[in-house]
């Protein structure tokens, strides 16, 4: 696959003329050519001729990131090394945008392409007018070859290369076998949607491995039944399970934006109940559409690309509230529901139509309002429900029971696709999948499983070893540890200080971290961090790093309702006293005036643990567990309240710093 608009050996590349070399970028350009972006090429252009005439190696102009949706401007391959160069024609200064910029890009090619992995990678900030800023002991290569950002301006290029290719060793690189390594990428939900809605597959923007080729099989089985139901013009139900992080949004997303053609009058829809997810996505959507358009020359009003977005993604409530309206089928044939465990069991819908909605006699559970709402169409229809285990954390989620409860009571002509995993025990659906088998037209289908976790692309076990953490399986947890601790490092504290300093280290460019907490961790106050205090999950997940607003700024925190069906790089899971370990189980414990008093209900005790399950598997890279020291002076802090945890914590084999 050629990802580079223009690519040849150093050797031809020194021969051919600077207009041919123009010429084949404006060719191979998707869009229309700015004046500007012609110049900064022809200015690169002649500044690498004259560098490079005494080496060999092979030259890339514009060579593809589709998991970021960029490219990177000129990539080098030259003797043991890669370089990755981003240049800023005509800049005096370096900004920490571009450093981040070009420091992601090489991380990118360091983590996610295969042939990248144990080669050196440089990357190279030039701001063509700026000072003389380089100085050859800042290049300094970390223990996986990435070096560290350098920052140049033209005239100094010259020297980093040179000096750089000194500190690498190794044979001189392929550049054919190097090219041809595969890019398996493992983005993040928001890199995704941006990717899927400007028209990449998710076999551009995903892992390619044979532990995870499940991603594209699920997508091609749902697919199969969209089309199956328009052609026999029947209405069809699937139900999706899979581990935490294992791709499920990342299909709905793909699904919804496939299944779209206007012209064809096929409408699709993805469906959240997920407020903050959400919100988050379309902003991003909106952001990044604005931001394209700018890179083409036009001009792009953020309210217009929002009211695109949500065309294609949307708030479940509002969708049902537009049809509590409107009585008329959905202009949707497709809908995607994400987590559809948690959707409002009969009890918690009513009451909330009967106070928010003013109709006392409301008697439909959500899940049933919903088939309801899209068995309105006469001719076809498909919902796809997006199952996880053991992530209901509310009042009230009715659990995956009562779709199939609905689809018993109200819908005998539907036809049911099921995940065989979906009998599992952390999926909750218990005795009610029995109710249907004796019914007529249900399907099984393995290939409706999502098995792997894509979310941390260094070690896949992290679910289960927070599975077994949480199970008190100390001995398997401990086996499990052992089995991702080189590749995803995961340490506990006293010390919420060292927490962040641990964070800042390891984080490099623009990854993403921040401070987690359990929404009921009320007795963190007097470490800054108070669970009542309203933050902005938009600010949070998308600003920049001098945002204070944003989650680098370790300032706000983020809880499980905040931070559900998204992720970070880096996290910092802060653990309070409402979740303390006891060798007969987990004590959970509510916050009320001056006391803890004891949670006795079964649902909220289980509410609280899928609560510590969301945090501690928000982290691709890895986390640090904060376990405070208390304070013998506050009885609300009492030491004993988190001695426990912590010893239950180091007695698994998390490092401790």
């Amino acid at each position: 696959m050629n990802r580079a608009y223009y690519s040849d050996p150093i050797a031809t590349f020194l021969h051919r003329s600077a207009d041919e070399i123009l010429g084949i970028l404006f060719r191979a350009s998707e869009f229309s050519v700015l004046q500007t972006q012609q110049q900064a090429w022809y200015y690169q252009i002649n500044l690498l001729k004259s560098i490079l005439g005494t080496y060999e190696g092979k030259i890339y102009f514009e060579y593809a990131i589709p998991r970021m949706g960029r490219r990177i401007d000129v990539l080098l391959v030259l003797g043991s090394a890669i370089f990755v160069l981003e240049f800023k024609v005509g800049e005096q200064e370096f900004s920490l945008y571009g450093i981040d910029q070009v420091w992601d890009y090489a991380l990118d090619l360091k983590n996610f392409h295969e042939t990248t992995h144990e080669q050196f990678v440089v990357p190279v900030l030039i701001a063509t007018d700026a000072d003389n800023s380089f100085i050859a002991a800042t290049l300094t290569p970390q223990h996986d070859r990435l070096f560290n950002p350098v920052k140049a301006n033209a005239v100094q290029l010259r020297d980093i290369i040179k000096s750089a290719l000194l500190l690498t060793d190794g044979n001189a690189i392929n550049f054919s076998y190097w090219e041809n390594g595969r890019y398996c990428p493992t983005p993040t939900i928001i890199e995704a949607a941006m990717a899927l809605y400007n028209d990449h597959t998710v076999a551009d923007i995903s892992r390619s491995d044979a532990s995870a080729i499940n991603l594209t099989q699920t997508t091609e089985a749902i697919s199969e039944v969209i089309r199956t139901s328009r052609e026999k013009s029947c209405k069809s139900i699937c139900f999706v399970t899979g581990v935490p992080g294992a791709g499920k949004t990342l299909v709905g997303l793909n699904i919804a934006n496939r299944h779209i053609d206007k012209e064809d009058k096929l409408y699709s829809v993805f469906l959240s109940g997920n407020g903050p997810l959400v919100a988050i996505l379309r902003e991003a959507l909106a952001r990044d559409k604005v931001r394209r358009e700018k890179e083409k020359g036009a001009r792009f009003k953020k309210s217009t690309a929002l009211s695109e977005v949500k065309m294609f993604i949307q708030n479940v409530h509002h969708f049902r509230d537009d049809c509590l309206k409107d009585t008329k089928p959905p202009i949707e044939h497709v809908a995607l529901f994400d987590e559809a465990q948690r959707a409002w069991n009969l009890e918690q819908t009513a009451s909330f139509m009967k106070r928010k909605k003013n109709t006392p006699d409301f008697n439909q559970s959500e899940p049933e309002f919903l088939i309801s709402c899209l068995d309105r169409h006469t001719d076809w229809a498909v919902i796809i429900c997006l199952v996880g285990g053991g992530q209901e954390i509310n009042t009230g989620e009715a659990g995956i029971g009562e779709w199939i409860g609905s689809l018993n009571r109200h819908f005998p002509e539907w036809h049911i696709h099921i995940s065989s995993h979906l009998y599992d025990s952390e999926y909750g659906a218990g005795n009610v999948l029995d109710q249907i088998s004796s019914r007529l037209n249900v399907t099984y289908n393995d290939h409706l499983h999502l098995s792997v976790s894509m979310r941390s692309f260094r070690a896949e076990n992290v679910s289960l070893l927070v599975k077994q953490l949480l199970d008190q399986d100390t001995d398997a947890a401990r086996y499990t540890l052992v089995s991702l601790k080189d590749r995803y490092p995961i340490v506990i504290t006293r010390d919420l200080d060292k927490a962040k300093q641990w964070l800042k280290e390891k984080a490099r460019g623009s990854e993403r971290y921040g401070i987690i907490v359990s929404s009921q961790a009320e007795r963190l106050k007097p470490h800054a961090i108070d669970v009542k205090t309203p933050m902005d999950p938009i600010h949070w997940f998308l600003d920049d790093k001098d945002d204070v607003r944003s989650s680098y700024y370790l300032e706000d925190v983020a809880t499980e309702f905040h931070v559900q069906g998204l992720e970070l790089d880096w996290a910092c899971v802060t653990w309070d006293a409402d979740f303390r370990y006891s060798p007969k189980g987990w004590e959970s414990k509510s916050f009320c005036g001056n006391r803890w008093n004891n949670i006795n209900k079964e649902e909220r005790k289980q509410y609280l643990k899928n609560a510590y399950r969301v945090l501690l598997t928000r982290a691709r890279q890895g986390m640090v567990i904060v376990v405070p020291e208390g304070d013998v002076d506050d009885h609300t802090r009492n030491p004993e309240f988190y001695d426990v945890t912590y010893s239950y914590l180091a007695e698994i084999g998390f490092t401790v710093i």
